[in-house]
């Protein structure tokens, strides 16, 4: 078929619905199972590692803003050249002159330190660490994304493959059943047209096999995509649910607790109320105190030094600048209320997600029950109807019909697995419990708070910790 998913045989086919009793791909023992495939995702996706670095240009806020608590200093100098050329008349007559070439040069260092400045600086390191905190969770939330996308990746290939195989054995089946209807049509058990019904439900099979066969070459690329390298050979995937809780209302709670999206809301509010205090400062005084240090050499004249020193409080209180600063105080207001919404949307986006997933799945597991009774009961006919055929009691037409509906059913048992694989995650992730540490998998986990503890109180430097 030109790609390797893994060599499957037919019978494991049919047991695709099994995920957890039988292995799927010939060779399972080396085969790349759900966790190993969510692992590489987590720790080699672009788009993870992307918000990563997106939270590490996040973290250096806070630096930026401790930097008003830290004096400012600032060294100057300058070199000239200076030709004085004087003449001088008195009553007598007489003149003097005067000419004098010099270099003046100087050199100066100034020391500037805010001491008070309505509390700007403190309110901005604070909202900085929010900021570090609500990107945090959006990490997280990306980081479940990922995870999900990543396990619904690895059940669609399996599933795609089952489907695939599924039509492949149909296709063999009534290509069997083409030749012994050919062969009756020859001895005049059956007429033309039980072998064209055969022969147009042949055509049917193959025209669906191309499109399994398209549909898992989507799979497999949004594979690639998502966790990297191309599927080989895929284990069986069992759904999460000894992590759910057992009733909808805990799962509720848990998710009001836990899931990122409500937390990084929550900590966007509280951005947005220091973004108020952070203006209204700007209407308080500001006190500062600037120190600085001179020397310079020929000034004014040829073998002149001067050295001067001086240290200068300064208290700046603004009066009044046009409405300017007042606007700007309402405006972070407004913000804040409209964080406050969406604070409760989040609850609401977050809840309406944990009832709808929770719903999905357990439907789900209804598809299971009833798909493997249509298979039960689906046999039982198919059988039935076969041998009835071969009495005269049961037309071609109607093994076909009864063949198609037992294909039905196991196409619909396949697919109902591997909802039910990719929901629990799904309900996980709405509950926000989904993280490489729940999922215990085996990867040098990404540690949020050591970028920040590196870059927190550098005073200077232009390479990042990543050496940048």
């Amino acid at each position: 078929m030109g790609f390797e998913v893994g060599t499957v045989t037919r019978k494991a086919t049919f047991s695709f619905a099994a995920f957890a009793v039988v292995a799927f791909f010939v060779g399972s023992a080396s085969a790349e199972t759900i966790e190993s495939a969510l692992a590489r995702a987590y720790a080699s996706n672009p788009d993870l590692n992307a918000q990563r670095a997106q939270l590490r240009a996040i973290d250096e806020n806070v630096p930026r803003a401790l930097s008003g608590y830290r004096p400012r200093v600032t060294a100057s100098g300058d070199l000239g050249v200076s030709n004085l050329d004087v003449t001088r008349g008195n009553s007598a007559g007489f003149s003097s002159m005067q000419n004098d070439s010099f270099w003046p040069r100087g050199a100066a260092l100034t020391i500037d330190q805010t001491l008070y400045n309505g509390n700007r600086t403190g309110n901005t390191v604070r909202r900085a660490d929010a900021s570090v905190l609500a990107g945090r969770s959006s990490l997280r939330t990306s980081e479940q994304s990922i995870l999900t996308d990543a396990a619904t990746a690895y059940m669609d290939v399996l599933r795609d493959t089952a489907f695939l195989n599924l039509r492949s054995a149909n296709i063999d089946v009534l290509n069997e059943q083409l030749r012994q209807t050919q062969d009756r049509f020859n001895v005049g058990e059956v007429t033309r047209t039980d072998v064209a019904q055969v022969e147009a439900r042949l055509a049917a099979g193959r025209s669906e096999w191309s499109l399994a066969e398209g549909n898992l070459k989507s799979s497999i690329a949004r594979y690639r995509q998502v966790i990297g390298v191309e599927p080989k050979q895929l284990a069986p995937a069992k759904p999460l649910e000894r992590l759910l809780p057992k009733m909808l209302d805990e799962a509720v709670r848990i998710a009001f607790a836990d899931h990122p999206a409500i937390i990084a809301a929550a900590h966007n509010v509280d951005v947005a109320e220091l973004d108020v205090k952070i203006v209204e400062g700007e209407l308080y005084p500001s006190v500062g105190l600037q120190g600085s240090a001179q020397r310079r050499w020929d000034y004014q004249g040829s073998n002149v030094d001067l050295v001067q020193a001086q240290v200068v409080g300064r208290v700046n209180v603004p009066i009044y600048e046009g409405g300017e600063t007042y606007a700007r105080v309402r405006q972070a207001k407004e913000t804040l209320g409209q964080r406050q919404l969406e604070l409760d949307l989040a609850r609401d986006r977050v809840r309406a997600a944990v009832v709808a997933t929770w719903s999905q799945l357990e439907a789900a597991k209804a598809r299971i029950q009833a798909a493997e009774a249509q298979i039960q009961a689906a046999t039982i006919a198919l059988n039935g109807v076969r041998e009835e055929a071969k009495v005269g009691q049961r037309t071609t037409l109607d093994v076909l019909i009864t063949d198609q509906d037992l294909l039905s059913a196991r196409v619909n048992l396949v697919a109902a697995q591997r909802d039910r694989v990719v929901i629990s995650y799904q309900v996980l992730s709405a509950m926000g419990r989904l993280s490489a540490t729940t999922l215990a998998l085996k990867v040098d986990q990404y540690n949020a708070t050591t970028h920040y503890n590196q870059v927190r109180d550098k005073w200077i430097g232009l390479r990042t910790p990543g050496g940048r």
